[in-house]
């Protein structure tokens, strides 16, 4: 069991780092408290309130279009519901669509390939599958792996998940 923090304020300041200017996103119960609320209230950004997750694909490839830095953030169970759209949007048309994917109920310090929960479990395996670069932050210090990640999935044109291991604190 972990018992590192991972804070909103540290994933905020990253997305920052990293030059996002939008957030496309679904309330999630890992993220929506320490990071979207204060993501939504801070004047760096613009916030893009999206009904499904695999509108906010097609949105963050727009923004890419315009030469604009967005990053989608989502719950695991709206990535699973993303896979049509993040195949053929953001693998086959090779777009930089940067995903923070909140891990709910995944279990501290467990990697996301031995959760118990098996909807949970499969996560990895789906974006190994779709060539989909990806990682896991689990604390602070894996948050500092995030602007370097998005830098490389924009030089790249690639997608990129950074996989949110368990509730955000401030």
């Amino acid at each position: 069991m972990s018992d590192v923090e991972l804070s909103g304020r540290t994933i905020i300041g990253a997305l920052k780092a990293a030059r996002i200017e939008f957030i496309v996103a679904l309330p999630d119960a890992t993220m929506s408290e320490h990071v979207l609320w204060p993501l939504a209230r801070d004047k760096d950004f613009k916030m893009v309130r999206v009904c499904k997750e695999d509108e906010g694909v097609s949105i963050c490839a727009g923004l890419t279009g315009c030469g604009r830095r967005a990053a989608l953030l989502m719950q695991y169970t709206g990535f699973l519901d993303s896979i049509n759209a993040l195949r053929a949007i953001a693998v086959e048309l090779a777009q930089p669509i940067c995903m923070l994917v909140g891990m709910l109920s995944k279990e501290a310090g467990v990697p996301v390939v031995r959760s118990k929960l098996y909807s949970v479990r499969i996560v990895e395996p789906i974006l190994g599958a779709l060539g989909i670069d990806h990682f896991c932050m689990e604390g602070d210090g894996d948050v500092a792996l995030l602007p370097p990640a998005i830098d490389r999935a924009y030089a790249r044109s690639l997608p990129l998940a950074a996989l949110v291991g368990h509730r955000v604190s401030p």
